[in-house]
């Protein structure tokens, strides 16, 4: 058996139930990405996109024959646009680093009042506009998973735009996600996203921090000396 067979096929034991060990490789390269991504790092796209793959095989538990036999369909679409922002993200933020070299690969700001209106609608009509197509799919649990979907796109858009609100759309996501994943026994998951709960304030204490330091520096006017110059 060749390494991707052994990682397609292969489960410990948790608490009595088994887990697929992709799902808590998934979820590992997951926590990497958010980790770079705290930093500014553009590897935190491509890492978070291999994650991605891992973990739509595991909530398409029907398809792929995982032990839960659950499909989350929200959750596995979730990977699939993941992936499609990341590539955006990873485009734009390749971008800024080459034009700002020595730079972080983005500079946080607050989003404006027009960028958060437009946040908040894209919320509710996604949610409203995923949940009848998730619930005819026989996704479990459809209404969690409608918002899970929706928050983590516009949570991934948010950190690519370099909005310091992401963070906050995150704590939402995980909010609602941990109960949904425990309810279906995705434990690797449901304990990965308690840790991303942790992690994301903390990461938007230092994306605050940074955006502070970063605007009153930016509006200051040139010294004399630099005027002459």
């Amino acid at each position: 058996m060749g390494t991707l067979g052994w990682l397609l096929d292969a489960q410990v034991q948790v608490a009595g139930s088994p887990v697929l060990v992709r799902e808590i490789v998934g979820n590992v390269f997951g926590l990497v990405s958010a980790l770079l991504g705290l930093r500014r790092l553009v590897w935190a796209w491509p890492v978070g996109m291999i994650g991605n793959a891992l973990l739509l095989t595991v909530f398409l538990g029907g398809v792929f024959a995982t032990p839960q036999a659950h499909d989350l369909y929200g959750q596995a679409g979730r990977q699939v646009f993941f992936f499609a922002v990341s590539v955006y993200g990873w485009w734009r933020w390749q971008r800024n680093r080459r034009a700002d070299a020595g730079h972080a690969a983005v500079s946080p700001r607050w989003a404006t009042g027009r960028e958060r209106l437009a946040m908040l609608l894209a919320a509710a009509v996604g949610t409203a506009a995923a949940y009848p197509v998730l619930a005819a799919l026989g996704s479990w649990g459809p209404l969690p998973d409608a918002w899970i979907l929706t928050g983590s796109l516009l949570a991934t858009y948010g950190m690519a735009r370099g909005w310091v609100e992401f963070w906050l759309v995150w704590i939402a996501v995980d909010a609602v996600g941990v109960p949904l994943l425990l309810r279906g026994g995705f434990y690797p998951s449901a304990a990965m996203y308690l840790i991303y709960g942790a992690f994301c304030v903390w990461g938007f204490a230092a994306w605050w921090r940074t955006s502070r330091v970063a605007r009153p520096s930016a509006s200051l006017p040139p010294t004399y000396k630099e005027a002459l110059a």
